[in-house]
Parts: structure tokens; sequence; C-alpha cells
């Protein structure tokens, strides 16, 4: 059982940082990364500091990461335990053609027919059928798996200097047909304890701005106006960040351009004081802060500490606002991810439970 406190691991070069200049620390010259805030340890084996295989918690060989805390009677009971008035939220946004698209990825749905089939049998059935052409698991409300994230360790294009999760290479589990490793069904499904952090009502305004991140200051700030200030965080706890950017997600143009996040004390609190079974947000990152404040050379850094470091597991372009209109900063938290083999994430809605 875990108290809130900020966590600098001691290793870590982050408060050796001196603010090199940007030209310094990029992909071509990430050894000069060091002392950055994304850097862990005091060698720069990766453009990450030190290497993060084999997992320390879950060992060389696991491809399931963070959800395996859900493998636990005990995290699941927890979650479940929160379930008081039967009250459900669906905290997934629908599916169309208007959502906000990261790059140019696309949603096209047809009804093959009109109807797909029929009329057949003395009762003349008819019936519809869908085919649908997307990014199924990276559209919408999604949800990132494990090989979705990775650094390139080597020379640009080396496939065999590519590593994701667990030491695992491109080379060795990438394919133009799905992934051999790391697929999204290797995950488990999610059934904890949701906690939600509305930096939003925090900092008192309807949407934080692109671009800036939310603090272990804002952290503690958002608990105190939640009456959460003494709350016991536990490992495999699920946390969802309200930054009100969900306010834009009729407005694709700006919901896209940029973004706010949480700042890398924050990642670092949650992966390695509270070690949390997933992370979510109402953006298109949920972590990240788009660009991250003051550090050019930071590419979403916090998907990489958190997915390909820690193997924690990521939810986003989730509806939050219901939870915290309704003051429910507590919950059981669900959700499955879809077993499709080799895919690199998920779609669906997760419901929260009060």
């Amino acid at each position: 059982m875990l108290k809130l406190g900020v966590i600098v691991a001691a290793a870590s070069p982050l408060l050796l940082w001196s603010g090199m200049a940007a030209a310094e620390c990029s992909a071509e010259n990430w050894k000069d990364c060091a002392g950055k805030p994304w850097v862990d340890g005091d060698t720069m084996e990766t453009p990450l500091g030190s290497k993060w295989w084999p997992n320390e918690q879950w060992g060389a060989d696991d491809e399931a990461g963070s959800t395996n805390w859900f493998t636990k009677p005990e995290v699941v009971k927890r979650g479940l335990a929160e379930t008081k008035e039967g009250k459900v939220y669906k905290l997934g946004h629908e599916y169309n053609d208007k959502m906000p698209l990261f790059g140019q990825r696309k949603w096209v749905l047809r009804i093959p027919g009109t109807p797909s089939g029929g009329p057949f049998g003395g009762n003349s059935v008819v019936w519809h059928d869908d085919f649908l052409a997307t990014e199924i698991s990276q559209v919408g409300t999604q949800f990132d798996g494990l090989g979705h994230i990775g650094v390139q360790v080597g020379p640009n294009g080396e496939r065999d200097k590519m590593i994701f999760y667990n030491g695992h290479k491109e080379s060795d589990f990438a394919t133009a047909y799905g992934l051999t490793k790391l697929g999204a069904e290797k995950l488990h499904p999610i059934v904890g304890r949701g906690i939600l952090f509305d930096f939003a009502a925090a900092r008192g305004v309807e949407s934080m701005k692109k671009g800036e991140c939310a603090s272990m200051d804002d952290v503690k700030k958002a608990l105190e106006l939640q009456g959460m200030a003494d709350f016991k965080f536990m490992e495999g706890d699920i946390v969802l960040f309200r930054y009100g950017w969900e306010s834009h997600w009729e407005n694709p143009a700006v919901f896209n351009d940029g973004q706010p996040g949480i700042c890398l004390d924050v990642a670092r609190w949650v992966a390695e004081e509270i070690k949390v079974g997933a992370t979510g947000g109402d953006n298109w990152a949920a972590t990240d802060p788009v660009p991250y404040p003051d550090e050019p050379g930071c590419v979403f850094c916090l998907h990489q500490f958190l997915q390909t470091r820690h193997g924690i597991v990521n939810q986003e372009n989730l509806a939050l606002k219901q939870l915290a209109d309704d003051k429910t900063y507590v919950f059981t938290y669900i959700f499955s991810p879809s077993p499709i083999t080799g895919a690199t994430g998920s779609n669906g809605s997760p419901i929260a439970i009060r």
C-alpha cells in the first residue's frame, strides 16, 4: 500500500540536467541527450539511457506487461469493491469518419448490398453486414499494446536495432501480416480500481493548453480538490488523466494540433512508485504533451518511458468529463483488449462503474 510521493531514481541523471542546447540532442545525436528527463541510468546504451530488458518485474519472456496485474485476485477484487451504486459510464467515443484521426489514418465503413443478404426462407429473413477499412487498433478511443512503441538504438533503418518492450527486436517479430510477439492477444483483460486526476479542474480551466504538462504539484492539487489528499494508491491501480482536451473532440483540427499531457515526474511516480496497471487520458496520446515543454528532443518520450521501458499499457481518447461532472474519482474500471492476433493495440469502449 503506497502513499502519494515524488520519486527520482537514485541512478537517474535527471537532477544533473544543465539545459543543453536542443541541437545537441536529436535522433542522430542521441548520446548527447544524457541528463534529459526521459533518460534513466548513468550510461547512454540507448536513447533512453540504460537498457530496459529483460523486465525485472515480469521476466524475460513476458509479453503482457502491466496487464499481468489483472491476473492477481486481490487487484481484481479491489477494483470490484468500488462498485457501490451500480452506475455505469461508457468511456469511449463513437467511431465515425468525423472523429479526430492522427496523421493520415482513415475510418471507412460500408454495408455491402443493403441488404447484404436475403430474403430467405418462408420467414423472408434479410440482414446487414459491415465492411470496415481502418487502422482498427489505432483510431478513435484506442488502446496501445506493447508492440506499438519502440526505440531506434542503432543506425537509422536497421531493424535489428529497433527495440521494443522486453528487448524484442523489430527484425524478429514485426511482419506485414502482424506481430509475432507482443500482439494484443497476449494481453490480459483489465478489471481493477480506476482513479481519475482532474487536472483541468485543479487548474480552474475548461482545458489545459497544448504543450502544457501536469506536474506532481498538479497531482497534489487535484487530489486535494477531490478530497483525496490522503488516498493510498496500490500496485495495479489504473490512473486516468483529465486535461479537458475532450472539449475539442468535435473540432478535429484543434484536437489534433498538439495536446497537454503529464510531466515526466508524474510518469516516474505512476510507473515506479505506484506501479500502475494502465494509464489513460482524454486526448490522443493520453500521457505525452505535444510538444513537451522546453524539450524539443522529446517526441512521445513518455510513451517510450511508460510502454517500452516499463510495459505499461495505455488507453487514449477517453470521454472523462462525465466522471468529473459526477465527482466520480474512484471506480471499477473494465476493459478487455480485442484479441486480434498480432495487433499493435485495440479498439473498444472501456467502462467505469461506481
